[in-house]
């Protein structure tokens, strides 16, 4: 497919999409240790509330986004409902800023998320993937940012491309590219976002021999990488399992043939950096292969402990360039290229500080520094031509790659190493609720169209 024709199309409607954000974070005490207390009432019934939800455990809340037409409007309403969840907290509990647990209890004293008799499947399937992966595990958080490019600009691009087959299969073949392309190169996002670099005892200990350093207060964390939830350590399937991104055919005969040898429960249960989402997602792979691709979501942010929300909105614009970016590269045809990707996103993750850490390309041994360097200014290539003012945003991670110090994962290490691993976070995320409360007191309800809107959903009798 030539995609030269994405010329054609003005910036504007390149850049049309639909966003959305999912953030999970645990409900944590001053002391830094686990609320084992149920879902607050607040946010009444978590099956109901499409805002406020929970995830694995009941400590867990998850917020869910609607989907929006910009980045900025869907950053807006994210900033606000993490503030109204924030500071609709009891007192004494505050949401932990850290993608790698709090200070967790014994396994057995983890509640599990409860659903009642209408989300009995919801709740059975928690209990099989703790007894699969571990309790602990499953308390891993993150953010997943959701794409999907315009309907009018892929219609645009259909009517122009010369492509053989239907407008479903088109749309398909777009972002099957870009998932090929994204995890061949996700090992970037992991180094230029990645903030989860140390870990308290009572996590798993099969990740504390990847710490080279630790504290004075129980924790573990290392020196020479970013993104211990992504490492080799982090919450991941048991066997390598390696769909084929060829087609969706491929793709689902794959992921039902992983089900029908017991390596997966179920099509969800595949946990990857990127997801193809399909329109019904009870009933994932039939879905996909009736209907195509609706959207994809991207699974590789850690929580950011430095922004009260956990993210940060030039990190999201990047993010869209870089999928417009997957999207144009040129594939390589190197045989082996998902067992390489793996390599390099868990190289990465655990020792991309390290100067003297290779990744692979092709076969052949590359620094960080000089292909992550190729690829931004690749970038800024592509935005030149396309007409997409982006410089700003390119700079930024420039300035990461050429300067360590100015990632996230350094600012972190810097603190960790003074003050500890839970002082650190416990600190940030006392902060980070002050900030949210004073935000939702101070604010003029009357004059936010936002507030009005979306705190009926999200709290329950505001």
């Amino acid at each position: 497919m030539d995609l030269s024709f994405l010329c054609k199309l003005t910036a504007d409607e390149i850049l049309k999409g639909s966003f959305g954000i999912e953030w999970e974070s645990l409900r944590a005490y001053s002391d830094g240790k686990l609320s084992l207390t149920p879902h607050p009432e607040v946010f009444g019934d978590k099956l109901k509330n499409p805002l406020v939800t929970t995830d694995f455990s009941e400590s867990q809340i998850e917020i869910i986004t609607p989907t929006f037409d910009s980045i900025d409007e869907a950053f807006s309403v994210f900033s606000l409902l993490a503030d109204l969840v924030n500071a609709s907290l009891p007192d004494d509990e505050y949401l932990w800023f850290q993608s790698i647990p709090c200070i967790l209890p014994y396994t057995g004293e983890i509640p599990i998320a409860k659903y009642g008799r209408e989300g009995e499947a919801s709740e059975k399937y928690r209990i099989e993937l703790a007894k699969k992966y571990g309790f602990k595990k499953q308390m891993i958080s993150g953010v997943h940012f959701n794409f999907s490019f315009a309907e009018s600009t892929l219609e645009q691009l259909y009517g122009i491309v010369d492509y053989d087959g239907s407008y479903v299969e088109f749309k398909n073949e777009i972002y099957l590219k870009i998932a090929r392309n994204y995890l061949r190169h996700c090992w970037l996002i992991i180094y230029l976002t990645g903030c989860s670099i140390g870990l308290h005892d009572s996590f798993s200990k099969d990740c504390i021999h990847l710490m080279d350093a630790m504290d004075m207060y129980g924790s573990y964390y290392s020196t020479k990488g970013p993104s211990f939830r992504n490492s080799s350590c982090g919450y991941k399937n048991l066997k390598d399992l390696r769909p084929s991104y060829k087609s969706v055919g491929d793709f689902t005969g794959d992921v039902q043939s992983f089900i029908d040898n017991g390596d997966l429960s179920e099509a969800k249960e595949l946990y990857t950096q990127i997801r193809l989402k399909p329109n019904d997602p009870s009933n994932m792979l039939e879905s996909l292969n009736d209907e195509g691709i609706s959207y994809i979501e991207i699974r590789t942010l850690d929580i950011n402990p430095f922004y009260k929300c956990g993210l940060v909105q030039h990190d999201m614009e990047f993010l869209h360039l870089f999928l417009i970016y997957m999207l144009i590269k040129n594939e390589s045809d190197y045989e082996d290229w998902q067992k390489e990707a793996k390599i390099n996103e868990e190289m990465a993750a655990e020792k991309a500080y390290d100067e003297s850490m290779r990744l692979i390309k092709d076969g052949e041994e590359i620094t960080l520094k000089k292909w992550a360097s190729e690829i931004i200014n690749e970038m800024y290539g592509m935005c030149e031509v396309l007409n997409i003012d982006a410089d700003n945003t390119l700079k930024l991670m420039h300035d990461r790659v050429s300067n360590p110090e100015l990632t996230y994962g350094q600012r972190l290490l810097k603190l960790i190493s003074e003050r500890g691993y839970i002082n650190t976070h416990t600190m940030l995320s006392m902060n980070h609720k002050k900030t949210s409360k004073d935000f939702v007191n101070n604010m003029n309800i009357e004059d936010c169209d936002l507030y009005k809107k979306y705190v009926p959903i999200a709290l329950f009798n505001r």
